[in-house]
């Protein structure tokens, strides 16, 4: 029984070694990579336009319809403004789509109305202004519907004169 062990040392070969090191490397980083690409890349929305009619009609009123809007928004993040020609004599009226005395209410100043009744402002939406109490009748006041996450300026329309 005066057999001999044999003891081999080495384990892999130092070319091996390194290949393993560098494929676990590159497997490790690219993991990494992919985990965290979603948090570098932004997207950003871009801002929305749009495109309105204006009519007056006989009754003292002015109708600005959305013709059309390449994505939906939420009410309360649009703000209109009724502006005179001359700030010194008049003061704008400047409201929020989402109020409650605005959205949906018959009779008011200034009203809104959904169309299809989502809650978001799409093509086909309108504002309805009651020109001749508010004295936007002579073809001077301007309409104007900012997006005011984006500050950006949607509509300024020039409201028609009303005979």
């Amino acid at each position: 029984m005066g057999g001999s062990i044999r003891r081999d040392e080495e384990a892999v070969s130092p070319v091996i070694a390194t290949v393993l090191l560098l494929a676990i490397t590159v497997t490790l980083s690219s993991m990494v990579f992919v985990l965290m690409q979603g948090a570098l890349t932004t997207v950003e929305k871009s801002a929305p336009q749009a495109t309105v009619s204006v009519r007056g009609l006989d009754n003292g009123f002015h109708v600005v319809r959305i013709t059309s809007l390449d994505q939906s928004i939420d009410p309360a993040r649009l703000q209109f403004d009724l502006l005179p020609a001359n700030l010194t004599e008049s003061l704008p009226i400047r409201g929020q789509v989402a109020d409650p005395d605005v959205y949906g209410v018959i009779g008011t100043n200034v009203s809104f109305h959904d169309r299809d009744a989502g809650y978001s402002v799409t093509q086909g939406d309108y504002f309805v202004i009651d020109s001749e109490t508010i004295g936007s009748d002579d073809g001077t006041w301007r309409f104007r519907l900012v997006e005011k996450t984006s500050n950006a300026l949607l509509v300024d329309v020039l409201l028609p004169a009303m005979a």
